[in-house]
C-alpha cells in the first residue's frame, strides 16, 4: 500500500476530480487574501491582536479538518495526496532567509524573524531528505522519523505566528519602532494568511497519511 500512496500521483485525473478542485479554491482563495491585503483588511492598530489574520489562518484549516470528517470524498483526496510532492513544497520554507534579510535592515523584529527564520530554513534544508527517504524506503511514511519532521513543522509555524500575535499586542505605536506590523501588509500578508494554513494542511495531510501506513502494516504483520 505503501508504493500506491507514493505512486498515485502518476494517475490521470479528470477535470472534476478534487485535485481540481483543490486547485480552483487555491486560486480563488488566494485571489481574496490579496483583494483583502491590498484594502488593507487585515492591519490592526498598534498594541492589539491581529484578528483579521488569526481569521484568516484559522478559516481554512477549520474548513481542512471539517471537510476530513464531514467528506469521504475529501478523506479520498487526503489520502491520495503525493507525500514526495507535499514534502516538496515544504522545502520552498528555506525563504525563511527572507525573514532574517528583513530584520537586518529593521522591517521586522528579531524577536520574531529569529525564530520564523530559522524554523522555516531547518525544515526547507531538510525537506530533499525526507523526499529521498520516501522514494527509496516506500515504509518511511510510517516511521517516527517522518512523523516528527512533520510534526516539528508545524510547531515551527505555531511558534512564527505566536510571535507575530505577541508583537503585535506588544507594539505601541512609536515613531521609528520595529513591529510585526508589516506582516498585516501585501506582499507579507500572504504568508500568514495563505501558505502558512497550506503548509500546516499538507504536514496534517502527511501525518494523516503516515498513521494510515502505519496502522496497516501493523494489520498485515
Amino acid at each position: 500500500m505503501s508504493n500506491t500512496v507514493l505512486l498515485r500521483s502518476s494517475q490521470p485525473k479528470s477535470a472534476t476530480s478534487p485535485g481540481a478542485t483543490a486547485a480552483i479554491v487555491l486560486i480563488v482563495w488566494f485571489a481574496l487574501v490579496f483583494l483583502l491585503g491590498a484594502r488593507g483588511a487585515f492591519v490592526t492598530p498598534p498594541g492589539t491582536p491581529p484578528l483579521p489574520i488569526l481569521i484568516g489562518f484559522l478559516t481554512p484549516i477549520l474548513a481542512f479538518f471539517t471537510g476530513w470528517r464531514t467528506s469521504r470524498a475529501f478523506r479520498a483526496f487526503v489520502l491520495d495526496v503525493d507525500l514526495r510532492l507535499a514534502t516538496a513544497i515544504q522545502a520552498w520554507r528555506f525563504a525563511g532567509l527572507g525573514f532574517l534579510a528583513l530584520y537586518v535592515h529593521g522591517v521586522l523584529p528579531g524577536f520574531f524573524a529569529w525564530p520564523a527564520g530559522l524554523g522555516d530554513i531547518a525544515i526547507g534544508v531538510t525537506a530533499p531528505w525526507i523526499i529521498l527517504a520516501l522514494i527509496r524506503q516506500p515504509g518511511f511514511a510510517a516511521g517516527k522519523p517522518f512523523m516528527v519532521w512533520n510534526l516539528l513543522g508545524i510547531l515551527d509555524l505555531i511558534v512564527a505566528l505566536g510571535t507575530g500575535v505577541l508583537g503585535s499586542g506588544l507594539a505601541v505605536g512609536i515613531v521609528g519602532e520595529t513591529t510585526t506590523g508589516p506582516m498585516a501588509q501585501l506582499p507579507l500578508v500572504l504568508i500568514p494568511a495563505y501558505f502558512v494554513p497550506i503548509f500546516i494542511m499538507l504536514h496534517a495531510a502527511a501525518l494523516i497519511q503516515g498513521r494510515h501506513l502505519a496502522r496497516d502494516s501493523s494489520q498485515q504483520a
